[in-house]
């Protein structure tokens, strides 16, 4: 379970932002999350409803996803392609000669405080 680490992670960091531009309160934290990162959004938003009660600015701070599309890159013909549709075959050429580009990650995009 990714999610309690992703979220303890995120608050940490949230928390020494706020402690660093003397920010008093978090209304809401918006995350970028891959759609192949494992991390399942409900089980995040779970999660954060238990952690933000221990915090100091963010008691009442909403969680915003934003969803990422995972891309796979094809070393044969060179062409990006939804990696969720298609896994790991290449639906141009028939290749198992690809990658991840991006859709694994997670960031925190946006933080609304004052």
């Amino acid at each position: 379970m990714h999610e309690v680490g992703t979220v303890l992670y995120v608050i940490r960091a949230v928390e020494k932002i706020c402690e660093e531009h003397e920010l008093t309160d978090v209304s809401s934290v918006t995350l970028e999350i891959g759609e192949v990162s494992g991390i399942l959004p409900e089980f995040l938003t779970d999660c954060w409803q238990w952690a933000i009660r221990q915090t100091d600015h963010m008691q009442s701070a909403e969680l915003k996803i934003d969803t990422l599309p995972a891309v796979t890159l094809c070393e044969d013909c060179h062409s990006e392609y939804e990696t969720v549709r298609y896994a790991k075959i290449c639906p141009n050429c028939g290749s198992e000669h690809t990658y991840l580009l991006r859709g694994n990650e997670y960031n925190i995009k946006e933080i609304e405080a004052r």
